[in-house]
């Protein structure tokens, strides 16, 4: 969760640290076989939402409050704007709220590239990003990690960037839409591998403070993200909301603007609340970084849901800055995430050893 200047003096170490320097993906490919990206083509996506069977009482509530019902829809291709990546992808909300703008989701595609700079077939991440409305961190990591090999959509969380009304995001009604999240983030997955050039062997998904809570209860729905990796965040969701500093107290202040008392502030947020799910995600394919010293995301709310996952020490690495400055450490996650997403490895892969049924054929509508 950070502000506009933060996040434009994250951006700065970023760019002095030599960070988003470009190593492309060789990937040959017969073009002739892949329906052409352009604005306006749309795509057939089917859900793939998998929630099981779950013993847990307080565990199986969660999940039918956040779950949907399958169903097939339509993703389609938009121009984007000036620095917002190649394509801005479109699809409509699984659990939409009532509001035509924020009820269409939109993501930025920054594609992978090969050495001649055309888009190429590779592997795929979505981004969830921070609190702050220019959503800068988020687009960063999408920037670097599609830089270096897989592709990267940002995803727009509701009533932030193409999704937000201002008059909608003042009303206690809004609230709705922190469930909604959990449900858009998991859909974009099946959005992303319904495109031309996905290798749908490995969709990854990485979440930032705000991002980073709903990436985690989206990791514990149920197990369409290959890899997880999450970011200054954890468990407690209500307790940070209500008793973290600095950028937790504007969430707070926004939320009371909004018309909710402390008690409707618990409410909501335990129905997407992490700790409920976490013993659901696979602690093998799951990152956690964190600071030692924040104090936003205190130690102790990461340390909960850390233990609950049960992730070993390698899967929680805790850095020894705060919420701010542990973006220096960026640049190592980076590294990981594009390590365990097997960026090196899709150098050497072309269309054919791709799997059979691969969305690279499949056709528009």
């Amino acid at each position: 969760m950070g502000s506009a200047q933060t996040a434009r003096n994250w951006y700065r170490i970023l760019t002095a640290l030599g960070y988003l320097l470009i190593c492309r993906v060789t990937v040959r490919a017969d073009e002739s076989e892949i329906p052409a990206l352009a604005v306006g083509s749309k795509f057939v996506a089917t859900d793939t939402l998998d929630c099981g069977d779950e013993p847990n009482e307080d565990a199986r509530q969660c999940i039918e409050g956040l779950r949907w019902a399958p169903t097939t829809f339509t993703v389609e291709l938009q121009p984007s704007k000036p620095g917002c990546g190649d394509f801005l992808v479109r699809f409509p909300s699984a659990r939409p709220v009532g509001n035509a703008k924020n009820d269409l989701v939109a993501m930025e595609w920054f594609a992978a590239r090969d050495a001649g700079g055309n888009i190429c077939p590779a592997r795929a991440m979505v981004v969830v990003h921070e609190s702050a409305s220019r959503m800068t961190i988020g687009r960063i990591i999408a920037r670097g990690i599609s830089g270096q090999g897989p592709h990267a959509f940002l995803i727009h969380l509701p009533s932030y960037g193409e999704r937000r009304d201002p008059e909608f995001a003042k009303t206690k009604r809004s609230l709705s839409s922190l469930p909604q999240a959990i449900a858009d983030v998991r859909r974009a997955r099946d959005a992303i591998v319904a495109l031309p050039m996905i290798d749908h062997s490995r969709i990854g998904i990485q979440g930032t403070s705000l991002g980073g809570f709903v990436t985690a209860t989206v990791a514990g729905l149920d197990h369409g993200y290959d890899r997880v990796f999450i970011m200054l965040a954890g468990g407690n969701l209500q307790d940070v909301i209500l008793n973290g500093a600095r950028d937790a107290i504007k969430v707070h202040a926004r939320l009371t603007a909004a018309g909710l008392s402390d008690n409707e502030i618990k409410e909501v947020t335990r129905q997407i609340e992490p700790l409920r799910l976490a013993a659901r995600i696979r602690p093998e394919r799951t990152w956690l970084y964190t600071g030692k010293f924040d104090t936003v995301v205190p130690p102790v709310d990461s340390e909960a849901w850390a233990t609950a996952a049960h992730l070993t020490e390698s899967h929680h690495v805790e850095f020894p800055a705060d919420h701010y400055s542990g973006i220096v450490y960026l640049p190592q996650v980076i590294e990981q995430i594009l390590r365990e997403m097997g960026a090196a490895d899709e150098k050497a892969e072309t269309l054919e050893s791709l799997p059979a049924n691969s969305n690279l054929n499949r056709q528009k509508h």
